[in-house]
Order: C-alpha cells, then structure tokens, then sequence
C-alpha cells in the first residue's frame, strides 16, 4: 500500500480570508486532508471553515500536537499515513514546523521515510525580517527572551554584539506585555542601533516599523495584544546579495 504524505499547511496570522494570503492549491489540496495534527483544536477548526464552508468539519480527525504533548506518543500520530492518508499538519498561526511544535512530527516522518510536503504560506519571521531593511542572509529567531534577570542581561548583550556585525536577531514575546519589551529595549540598545516592531502582519491592522533605539524611547504606540514580532540589526550596505 502507498503511504500517505505528511503535507505542513501554512494558516493565517491575522484575521483575513485564507484567499488573501494562502495560493489557491493550497486551499484545493486542505479539502481533501482527512487527518489532521494541530497545535490548537478550536484554532485549526475555524481556519479549515474560513478555506472552505462546505469542509465537514465534524467527519474529519483531529489529533492535537502542542508543547504539552508527551514526546513518546508523537510517533504515533503518523499511523495514518501508513494506512495510505495524508496528514495535514496546522499550527495555531503561521507556519508549522517552523518555531512550532510540529517539528517533532516532521522529525518523526523523516525517521520513517514519509514523504513531508511543505507549502508556501505566511511567516511573520520571515515577513518581518523581508520588510526591516535588516540583514537576511545572516539572522537568528530567538523565540522567547530569556524571563530570569541574568540570563535577560546576558541574552540583550548577545544581540547587541551581533547586531553591531550586522547579524539581525528576531524574537517574540507573550502579547500583554509587548509594550513592556519595546520600551525595555529602546533603554538599552545603544543610541543608534535599529529596531524593527512588525504587529499584525498581513492584517488590516499591519505596522512595520524600523527605527533607531532613541527614536523608539519617545514614541507613541501601543502594541499590546496585538500579535507582533521584534528584530534588532541593521541595514547591510555592501554586503553582497545572493
């Protein structure tokens, strides 16, 4: 018997329609998926419905895959695919696999030798890191900064550095308290370092914008709750483009 694919479907990071930002194939192949692994239920069932209203959500399977999940029983989830189905693979926004715990299931489906079919859809790292004006050819997604003190310390210091050798570091925080970070950021970040604040990417509501540590320590915004990703760097002038 011929196995079934594990095929990762990019879902929307803000609330638009799916045919605003997702290729039409994308949308026609979703329709088909019967199995689906999903970082949140309620999320990946409301986005199936926006691609599609006939989608017979109640006929479809869905096991969910998230940082909770015991990594023993990943595996498991691909015994679909051994009977001959797809696998859809959604995360709560944006790309799965990438920054998101459907990594796990891509790792297991390459151990095993299944086919994994990565679709083109919206990245808020890379779509911010598109529009900063920083480098792209040498950057790094920092996840989370570190909570504890030190380590915070420590973790702002590295980004310094690296952004003074024009390597661009990107990073989130938890929504409440993004205003927090810009401001914590602006106060340490030397005077004309750069920071770029990307919120509600490809929404109605979309703001990028890239400006220097003091510019930031005046300015009036307000980015809490509001899904936004943050980059340090700068412009990379005479670096050679590939």
């Amino acid at each position: 018997m011929k196995t079934g694919r594990v095929i990762l479907f990019p879902s929307l990071l803000s609330a638009v329609s799916p045919s605003e930002v997702l290729p039409a194939p994308n949308i026609a192949l979703i329709k088909e998926v019967k199995y689906f692994v999903v970082e949140e239920l309620r999320t990946a069932r409301r986005f199936l419905k926006a691609c599609d209203r006939s989608i017979d959500i109640d006929s479809l399977s869905f096991t969910v895959l998230n940082e909770h999940t015991p990594p023993e029983s990943v595996e498991s989830m691909l015994a679909p695919a051994f009977e001959g189905h797809d696998i859809g693979v959604v995360s709560e926004a944006g790309c799965p696999a990438v920054a998101d715990p459907g990594a796990d299931l891509v790792a297991a489906a390459q151990r095993r030798g299944l086919e994994v079919v990565p679709l083109v859809g919206p990245s808020s790292i890379l779509l911010s890191l598109m529009a900063s004006g920083f480098n792209g050819q040498s950057f790094t997604f920092e996840g989370y900064l570190p909570i504890d003190g030190g380590k915070r310390t420590e973790a702002i210091n590295r980004i310094i550095a690296g952004a003074r050798h024009h390597h661009t570091h990107i990073f989130i925080e938890t929504p409440y308290r993004n205003n927090r970070l810009v401001a914590e950021l602006a106060s340490r970040l030397p005077d004309n370092m750069q920071m770029c604040v990307a919120a509600d990417i490809t929404g109605p509501g979309q703001s990028i914008v890239t400006r220097e540590a003091r510019w930031w320590r005046t300015a009036e915004y307000n980015y809490d709750k509001r899904p936004t990703i943050f980059l340090v760097g700068s412009s990379f002038i005479n670096v050679k483009k590939r």
